[in-house]
């Protein structure tokens, strides 16, 4: 079993009391020394003057995401979907599976009980889109919101802005970083499956020159899984200085660890998931045969000046990445025997990543025309390391059946490297010069374009270590080696009859290397093969209906062309078909509906199929597995008094596939969450959310045809808000 060093909760919980006493300590003595020299130099103080953003707000009207340049969400050529600090905190979110649920076109898979596995717009599930502040995050992990302001989806192909991939949609979180506003904030909660968690938040100005912010987080929960546990922290200081007026650095670190059990959930029988208990576990319960864990380290600067019409933009982040995770995973039950086949595996990964990007933006006016240029560069280096070994059981295999009536009891295994032809112990270097250019231009107030394209220069080298043996490559290690040059356009046209209506038409291309999600999937027949090739057409429009609230429409096309299939003159897959299509239709709608009546939603319709035979279970004309056709999701919060609100909110999916067999048929489902929230005073708030009200069972994802996960039962979350 593999061992593996556990960091005490206790002592960072320490940590977290002892950072946010040392801010408090050492404003309250910013403050003695300020007023000592004041009455010593006989000056008045320095005042500092703060405010509060609207943090009640479901709507967002800007964003620099989709540009890298601050533009109205409204102005966007693109489908881009916000949930704000108001909606996460109202629905007690705190992962990117609940967040997904108010996107429409994104999907989850569940990522084998170890990450964060969504699905943009029928393409495959992805674990390599994930950004911070459009910096890229591509571990495989479950990521936290304890720290986040907003997170910001946008699907369709991204590459432009974003690099390589992002070839169905990116997901960006918008991290909390010091300001120069006041914020103090706690935040307890407990619930069902002992939910224990505790977030803090405290942050100020200590002078007109310098800020700092520290947000900070605790939790210790059980699940609804049998013998499931969840323990995570982190801790995020960032501080501001701001040099000049036209100047301002923001420095940050994040210390991040999460330790939770895997679960690959249950089996089907006879094209459906298997009847049996949403508590059931296939393979040994015990938590420390079947762990998941990431320790990340991550240091982050932002650097901005501005010239006048010329303003400049720095950002450099590096994060240290240590993911282990061992499972069991069910495979096919035999009908005749009753018994089901376990297989085990663990995977290690290391990985350092370095990026730095530079953005000039020039401001330009020449009469009637207004043009906003950017030009840019990203430059990037990722170094990793992979260890993935294979259980062998007590007979000697890498399969052992148990009883289908008690498929949970101990399972002794060895893991081995070179048990599997998946097996790997080798490592990748990767190093990435990326540059761009974009023209937002205003040709008139009715008609606007934006325009852009990127070269990105991919370079990978792999080397596979892994030794002689059964199934394992020849006694010298294999080199594999591949560069890429990927251009990504994209162009937007926005017509505007009136101000607050947009009419937008979109072509955007992503190109996707044939290194994989995780940098680990070049082998020696597609190492000399074209990168896949993702092109959208979208056609939209954008509402706003009152001043806070937006409702948006985007009908599209996205084609999945390169896509490697068996080539029949050589009888491995080493030729390139146009491989997918999705066609849908994605509606949002966010804000006020009334003073007193807050509203988020997203509808989607998608049809999303295989153009080619790529295996004998992929067949051409298959669906896309886990792309229900049609999805709704719609969330109300009211306030019924000064002091009483409520919560309601309804998800709906369609029946979906597991996979591209198309054999095994997740049933639809229709989902109903409610909230309750009570103001005690201006300090202190109250919050009651119960998830899947009914009590209704349903299965949420799954990872093909014998890895699907039960939803959650009746789930209860308490939550007490302190601002002081």
């Amino acid at each position: 079993m593999h061992n593996f060093h556990r960091p005490k909760l206790s002592t960072l919980a320490l940590l977290l009391r002892v950072a946010f006493a040392s801010t408090l300590a050492g404003n309250a003595g910013v403050a003695l020394a300020q007023d000592a020299n004041a009455k010593q130099d006989a000056v008045l103080p320095t005042v500092v003057v703060t405010g509060r953003a609207d943090t009640d707000s479901y709507v967002a009207k800007r964003t620099t995401a989709g540009t890298k340049t601050d533009t109205a969400i409204r102005d966007l050529p693109q489908s881009v979907t916000v949930i704000t600090e108001a909606l996460i905190r109202d629905q007690a979110m705190q992962s990117m599976a609940d967040v997904a649920r108010y996107v429409p076109g994104v999907g989850m898979a569940n990522g084998e009980g170890n990450r964060d596995s969504p699905i943009f717009r029928g393409s495959a599930s992805s674990s390599g889109d994930f950004y911070i502040d459009g910096v890229r995050d591509d571990v495989e992990y479950y990521r936290d919101l304890y720290n986040v302001e907003r997170v910001e989806a946008l699907t369709g192909p991204n590459a432009m802005i974003f690099g390589r991939g992002g070839s169905g949609g990116v997901i960006n979180r918008t991290p909390k970083q010091a300001n120069f506003q006041t914020v103090r904030g706690a935040d307890l909660t407990v619930g069902s499956y002992h939910n224990r968690r505790v977030t803090a938040d405290v942050g100020q100005a200590v002078s007109d020159t310098v800020a700092v912010r520290v947000t900070g987080m605790v939790e210790d929960s059980g699940g609804y899984q049998r013998n499931y546990k969840l323990e995570r922290s982190g801790i995020n200081p960032t501080v501001a200085i701001r040099p000049g007026k036209d100047t301002s650095i923001v420095l940050g670190y994040e210390h991040f660890q999460d330790e939770r059990s895997a679960d690959r959930g249950v089996p089907s029988l006879n094209g459906k998931p298997y009847a049996t208990s949403v508590s059931a576990f296939f393979g040994d319960p015990d938590p420390d045969a079947r762990p998941t864990r990431l320790v990340s380290d991550a240091l982050s600067s932002t650097i901005e000046h501005d010239f006048g019409n010329v303003h400049l933009t720095n950002k450099t982040r590096y994060t240290d990445y240590d993911k282990f995770y061992q499972n069991y995973n069910s495979g096919a039950i035999d009908v005749k025997t009753g018994l089901v086949p376990m297989a085990a595996y663990n995977n290690h990964q290391w990985r350092k990543n370095l990026f730095n990007q530079t953005d000039v933006t020039f401001d330009i006016a020449s009469g009637a025309l207004k043009q906003k240029v950017l030009v840019g560069m990203e430059l990037g280096r990722q170094d990793t390391d992979y260890l993935r070994k294979t259980g062998v059981f007590s007979n000697n295999k890498t399969s052992f059946s148990v009883p289908l009536t008690s498929p949970d009891g101990p399972l002794p295994v060895n893991y081995v490297l070179g048990g599997s032809a998946s097996d790997r112990d080798g490592t990748s270097n990767v190093k990435i010069a990326g540059f761009y250019a974009q023209d937002q231009l205003d040709l008139s107030p009715q008609w606007q374009l934006i325009a852009g394209v990127r070269f990105d220069s991919f370079k990978v080298d792999y080397t596979n270590n892994r030794p002689a043996g059964v199934l394992a490559l020849p006694a010298s290690a294999a080199h594999l080696s591949s560069k890429d040059s990927l251009v990504s356009p994209r162009i937007g046209v926005v017509y505007k009859p009136v101000e607050a209506t947009t009419l937008y038409a979109n072509y955007s291309v992503a190109t996707f290397p044939r290194a994989g999600d995780q940098l680990s999937s070049l082998t020696a027949v597609n190492q000399g093969l074209d990168p896949e090739k993702f092109i959208n057409y979208e056609i939209g429009g954008k509402w706003e209906f009152n001043p806070d609230l937006l409702a948006t429409v985007a009908v599209y096309r996205l084609q999945r062309n390169n896509v490697a299939v068996v080539n029949p003159a050589t009888g491995i897959a080493d030729q390139l078909a146009d491989g997918q299509r999705t066609n849908g239709v994605e509606v949002g709608v966010s804000g006020k509906v009334t003073r007193n009546w807050s509203i988020q939603g997203g509808y989607a319709h998608q049809d999303a199929k295989l153009l080619a035979s790529t295996s004998a279970t992929a067949l051409s004309g298959a669906t896309v597995g886990l792309v229900p056709k049609n999805t709704l999701s719609l969330w109300n919060r009211v306030e019924l008094t000064p002091a009483f609100g409520a919560g309601l909110g309804v998800i709906y999916r369609d029946d979906m596939y597991t996979s591209t067999s198309n054999s095994v048929v997740l049933p639809g489902y229709t989902r109903v969450d409610g909230a309750l929230f009570y103001t005690i005073n201006a300090e202190l708030k109250l919050q009651l959310n119960i998830e899947n009200l009914s009590d209704k069972k349903y299965y949420a994802y799954a990872n093909g045809d014998n890895n699907i996960t039960p939803g959650s039962p009746r789930a209860f979350k308490l939550g007490l808000h302190a601002r002081f």
